[in-house]
């Protein structure tokens, strides 16, 4: 019997994959809603469903890779307050940055996308990383200037 998988199936299989199994193993299987009997009608289906995963993707990656052209261009501004000689009293999260993407740009940048190794200390232009597709990443450019 040949079966297509609906999830991973340890020892077995990834999801979408087919794989023939002996019968009581695939009605197990079918039973447990692992997996659906490869019919015609569900092979075709599961052709459709690839096709329409791979538009999606295909889109999702095209906007991250405008949106990283976009980022480029842009630059958000954080304010600190400093002591003498620019030492600065704590420092930059990914929080703030997000948060002043959102007031300044009106860009909704997930902070945990930010990679940012440490805080940032210190007054000036940084550039962050942000991970915005697994195949895209951006920078963000954070000046952080002294709060009056």
């Amino acid at each position: 019997m040949e079966v297509i998988l609906l999830e991973d199936v340890k020892a077995l299989g990834k999801k979408g994959q087919i794989v023939k199994v002996s019968d009581g193993y695939g009605r197990n299987i079918i039973a447990k809603k692992l997996g659906l009997e490869a019919t015609a009608k569900n092979l075709n289906d599961l052709k459709l469903q690839k096709q329409n995963a791979d538009k999606v993707a295909a889109n999702q990656l095209a906007e991250a890779k405008a949106l990283a052209e976009k980022l480029a261009e842009l630059s958000v501004t954080v304010s600190i307050k400093a002591g003498e000689g620019g030492r600065t009293f704590g420092s930059v999260s990914t929080k703030e940055i997000a948060k002043a993407a959102a007031d300044q740009l009106k860009l909704e940048i997930d902070k945990k996308k930010m990679i940012l190794p440490e805080p940032i200390r210190s007054l000036g232009v940084t550039e962050v990383p942000i991970k915005l597709h697994k195949d895209v990443t951006g920078v963000l450019r954070v000046k952080v200037v002294e709060a009056k």
